[in-house]
């Protein structure tokens, strides 16, 4: 979603600035626009580029000085009376024109029938992105101002608000980014701006659409560009990227940094191939990562932790553990099924030596297993024990205990216990099978 967001704002600022400027607006994605707008600095318009540029730096300049002043809407007072005062319009500086005054009608839309079929997949186009860039405006403001947003009723109010839109032949309604940036920097900070919004516009229509036709293009562009300019949060994904250590690459390798990649494609994404196919894109790639990392989760070598009491630590983090002899523990931490069974298996093998004489699994950080999973273990078990390898299994949870019990009836090469210190006390004096593994009791399991 942050990815997301910073290439809409990129996308909408390359956008306003060919009026900033008084050159065309070429097309295509932001990079084909980004050289439209280098190409054509030559034909830029004096009076044009003069107001669009003061206009900026008095509502980023107030926004700094006199927060409390609406920045915005004194740039527009200023533009239009420039452009009364010194008939910019006949200068080359464009304004926004005539604007037809009065309330829309309201009615069924003049759509026949077979129209539907074709209307359907654009529907659900519009629909996917103009939730997604409604929910990511919501979300940054709401981060930003510490307060929740509700998925479902943002989804519900944007659905009446565009069933409205369609009787009133409007246009498709969204979360717009730079119009919620342009509300929250004039400090809107409840619904409440939303109604009186909706107020002064219904009284614009009827009675003051003409006070806006003088107003120039690029002062109007300049307060788009200065609302949205704070939502390119580079800083943001600088710090995603950061989120990385040795023992992560090591881990995941490619897949070390997944929310800084899956952002990268977001943006990449929206900037290149337009909004809803970066949408795609930033989903695609975040799942493809997901399912990279559950697919070779990291299995961790343990040792016992000096002076602690049974205590087991990651050897890698903690060299100072010591290994029991010939007993290797080592802890997937991953939910285990068909996916990485095969790989949590090549794990466990590779870390059996000619003088291992049992594993033990610390199942604690195995949230869930599956069938697969599950009689992947009892294979391994059996594997394992021709080799006069004994298997175990320690401090599983209750979901994983039951799919081990269920998904193997009857096997009895793995053994389980409470914790792993028990684990490694009963390979060291031969371990019980798993019906007759120590009583747990009507307490409740030590892991959960």
């Amino acid at each position: 979603m942050k990815g997301f967001i910073v290439g809409l704002a990129l996308t909408i600022i390359i956008g306003q600035v060919p009026s900033l400027f008084g050159i065309e607006k070429g097309s295509g994605d932001f990079f084909a626009k980004t050289w439209d707008v280098i190409t054509n600095l030559g034909e830029t318009n004096g009076p044009t580029l003069a107001v669009g540029v003061l206009s900026l730096v008095l509502v980023l300049g107030l926004k700094r000085v006199a927060p409390v002043v609406p920045a915005s809407l004194v740039a527009v007072i200023l533009g239009v009376t420039a452009v009364k005062a010194l008939s910019l319009d006949d200068h080359g500086v464009e304004i926004v024109g005539p604007i037809k005054s009065g309330l829309p009608s309201i009615g069924l839309p003049d759509i026949g029938t077979a129209r539907f079929s074709d209307l359907i997949g654009p529907s659900l186009g519009v629909m996917l992105v103009g939730f997604a860039e409604g929910l990511g405006a919501a979300k940054t403001y709401a981060a930003r101002h510490h307060y929740e947003v509700d998925a479902n009723r943002e989804l519900l109010g944007l659905g009446a608000a565009n069933v409205a839109s369609g009787l009133a032949a409007g246009m498709v309604v969204n979360g717009s980014l730079s119009k919620t940036a342009v509300n929250g920097a004039a400090g809107a900070k409840s619904q409440l701006s939303g109604l009186f919004c909706a107020v002064l516009t219904v009284l614009t229509l009827l009675f003051l659409t003409s006070l806006f036709e003088e107003l120039p293009e690029a002062t109007l562009a300049a307060v788009v560009i200065a609302a949205v300019i704070e939502l390119v949060d580079v800083a943001a994904i600088i710090a995603l990227y950061r989120v990385y250590t040795r023992a992560l690459g090591e881990a995941y390798g490619v897949a070390a940094r997944p929310d800084f990649l899956a952002a990268v494609a977001a943006m990449l994404g929206v900037l290149i191939f337009d909004t809803l196919p970066g949408l795609f894109l930033g989903i695609a790639i975040s799942l493809a990562l997901l399912l990279y990392r559950v697919s070779r989760p990291r299995v961790a070598v343990l040792g016992r932790v000096p002076g602690g009491r049974g205590q087991y630590g990651d050897l890698e983090r903690h060299p100072e553990n010591t290994v029991p002899d010939g007993i290797v523990v080592l802890r997937p931490e991953s939910g285990m099924f068909f996916a990485n069974a095969d790989h949590v298996r090549g794990a466990v093998r590779a870390h059996v030596a000619r003088d291992t004489d049992a594993v033990v699994i610390d199942a604690e950080t195995v949230p869930y297993i599956d069938v697969s999973a599950a009689r992947m273990l009892g294979a391994l078990a059996d594997d394992l024990g021709r080799d006069g390898v004994v298997l175990v299994i320690a401090r599983d949870i209750g979901q994983v205990r039951d799919v081990l019990r269920l998904a193997e009836p009857g096997h009895t090469a793995i053994h389980a216990f409470p914790s792993v210190q028990e684990a490694v006390d009963a390979v060291t004096r031969g371990a019980a099978p798993l019906e007759t593994a120590p009583a747990r009791g009507p307490a409740p399991h030590p892991s959960g």
